[in-house]
């Protein structure tokens, strides 16, 4: 039966031989065709040499999460070929350079396989050893365009824009695409029974990732210096703040740059440049992944409790220690929440599309110097390095940045008296001074030790316990201006229902459009900050039981949930998926039957 615009194909290579951007052509050339695509690499961390899988869903319903079972494998890794021949589903196909024959071994009779001579041809059509290796790729990209029914015009439009300036490239990428596509046009028989057919399914969506689209809000946030120390995943968040500042943070009349990126010694030099950039008036932040965290808890504990504002982003990977750094996980929620030694309380912004990175991200600044506490924004691998379809970032010019309580010379002129930590609103949020403000007026010591209302030093316990009572009361405060949650719900469905977060939506809300065509539909919600909101308590008590989805071991948000809301742990039932390849609606709905099937399992 044909199947149009739903299917896998996933790309298994080596790392350091250039597939990526051929993998990425085919990717995009589908979201030119007007359908939804979700791409997914999958690598290793280490430079060069090892198996490495590029992965890519099309998929007419709009489901952008990752699924289960491939259809086409295209394999030019012989290393992989056991694992990657036995991932395809029954009746798929496994692409293959047959250059070489494939070793009895690895045979199936319940699949198709396809042989290219990708060495062959490029052997004979071109000379130079990398262009071999680099052609090799789009060749192999030619061959399955031919197979999937796509117009070749399309990636050599995408040819034309990624070799603006370079155009000499343009003819032999071309050369080698057409020689793939000929040799299945003379070999097989075409198009395969899934293909893509154009459509207009993705309206003004646009393709990023959420490391360039949270780089970019923090310049559209008002950032102007940044303090890191390199990690993957983050590293490319920087990156991108710099290339968007080089274009957007000019000074117009001199040409001369109104931002600073500096490259610290370690993490915990990066957080406390940020930290102290901040103090002086500045928008600053950081990044880094769970490793980093680790190190810098000890100055998000002073920027706690000294009422210091900062931006942090912690893209999250598979921990502990080292772990798997490229691949991806939500397992730092817990040592986020509570980073630091002592009664420390965090405020975590949690996003789930590039849009949202770069919408959190710019008001990120704005909370953290509201709340003058630190602001941490929970990405992940999957969402920080993956291309995303989503959509386009709105920005009010009109807007003005928010930077809470902070006094100016003239308003110190006219108060009789003003202690940095006294609470006179009665929302947990003190008034600030920068420094250079009045010649006289509105100095302070910042503390890491007990103060007082005043800043002046104290081990009064009553004085202690009435400065650690307003920083709770300051939580309070951030609950009614974090994002609320966003609650799937036509009425109470069922006495069961989902949470979830970050980069689970998309399997997460497949898994509900499933669950509801079984006729077991769920209410859901997903969360996007914590300290967690009344609206999340409130839903979770309309239920006998809830399912809680992450993508950690130790269902971490699960257990923020039961020591924050003081929730029954009966009533939250763990879905938890850590091997570090994005979560699938394969994976929740399975996890799901069972529970329903056999409850107490």
């Amino acid at each position: 039966m044909s199947r149009i615009n739903d299917f896998v194909v996933r790309f298994a290579n080596v790392n350091g031989t250039g597939s990526a951007s051929a993998n990425y052509l085919f990717a995009k050339s589908v979201f030119r065709m007007g359908v939804p695509v979700s791409a997914k690499n999958i690598f290793p961390s280490n430079i060069q040499g090892l198996p490495t899988w590029y992965e890519v869903r099309v998929c007419e319903k709009g489901y952008l999460g990752r699924k289960e079972g491939i259809d086409l494998m295209v394999s030019v890794n012989p290393q992989s070929f056991k694992r990657d021949i036995a991932s395809v589903k029954t009746g798929g196909y496994f692409l293959y350079d047959n250059t070489k024959p494939l070793h009895e071994e690895f045979l199936r009779d319940d699949i198709h396989f396809i042989g290219v001579p990708l060495m062959d041809i490029c052997n004979r059509e071109f000379t130079d050893p990398r262009q071999k290796q680099l052609f090799k790729n789009i060749v192999y990209v030619g061959a399955i365009v031919r197979l999937l029914n796509i117009d070749t015009s399309i990636i050599e439009g995408l040819f034309a824009e990624q070799f603006q300036g370079k155009e000499k490239l343009i003819a032999p990428n071309v050369k080698a695409l057409h020689l793939g596509s000929d040799y299945v046009r003379d070999n097989f028989r075409y198009p395969l029974e899934f293909s893509v057919e154009v459509r207009d399914l993705v309206g003004d969506s646009i393709m990023i990732d959420g490391n360039s689209a949270a780089g970019l809000g923090a310049v559209y946030g008002g950032a102007s210096v940044v303090s890191w120390y390199p990690i993957t995943p983050s590293t490319s968040l920087v990156s991108a703040f710099e290339d968007y500042a080089k274009k957007l943070r000019k000074d117009p009349l001199t040409g001369k740059n109104n931002y600073s990126i500096v490259q610290a010694e370690d993490e915990l030099a990066a957080i406390g440049m940020a930290i102290g950039a901040n103090w002086n008036g500045a928008r600053s932040f950081t990044a880094t992944s769970g490793p980093g965290i680790s190190l810098m808890s000890e100055f998000l504990g002073l920027a706690y409790y000294a009422e210091l504002p900062v931006v942090l982003v912690d893209v999250q990977r598979s921990g502990p220690s080292t772990g798997m750094p490229t691949r991806t996980q939500q397992s730092d929620f817990i040592s986020a929440a509570y980073a630091s030694h002592g009664d420390t309380k965090h405020i975590l912004l949690i996003p789930s599309t590039p849009t949202e990175c770069f919408d959190m991200m710019a008001d990120a600044f704005d909370y953290a110097e509201q709340l003058q506490t630190p602001v941490i924004m929970m990405s992940d691998l999957d969402l920080g390095m993956n291309e995303h379809m989503t959509s386009p970032f709105q920005w009010d010019d009109n807007r003005k940045y928010k930077r809470g309580k902070v006094l100016t010379a003239s308003q110190l002129d006219t108060l009789p008296s003003w202690g940095r930590y006294r609470d006179v609103d009665g929302d947990g949020i003190p008034y600030r001074t920068l420094p250079g403000t009045h010649p006289t007026k509105g100095s302070y010591f910042t503390r890491g030790s007990s103060h007082d209302e005043n800043a002046a030093y104290s081990e009064d316990s009553a004085t202690y316990v009435r400065i650690m009572d307003r920083l709770l009361k300051k939580l309070e405060t951030a609950k009614k201006i974090l994002p609320a949650p966003q609650v799937y719900q036509s009425g109470k469905n069922s006495d069961h229902a989902i949470l979830f977060y970050g980069t689970s939506m998309h399997a997460a809300e497949e898994a509900l459009d499933v669950l509801k065509m079984e006729g077991t539909p769920m209410d859901a919600i997903r969360i996007k900050a914590f300290p967690f909101s009344f609206e999340v308590s409130e839903f979770i008590e309309l239920y006998d039981k809830v399912f809680v989805i992450e993508q950690n071991r130790d269902a971490q948000v699960r257990a923020l949930l039961i020591n924050e809301l003081e929730i029954n742990p009966k009533k939250l039932v763990k879905v938890l998926n850590y091997d570090g390849t994005p979560i699938t609606a394969d994976f929740i709905l399975k996890s799901i039957h069972q529970h329903l099937i056999q409850p107490n399992n």
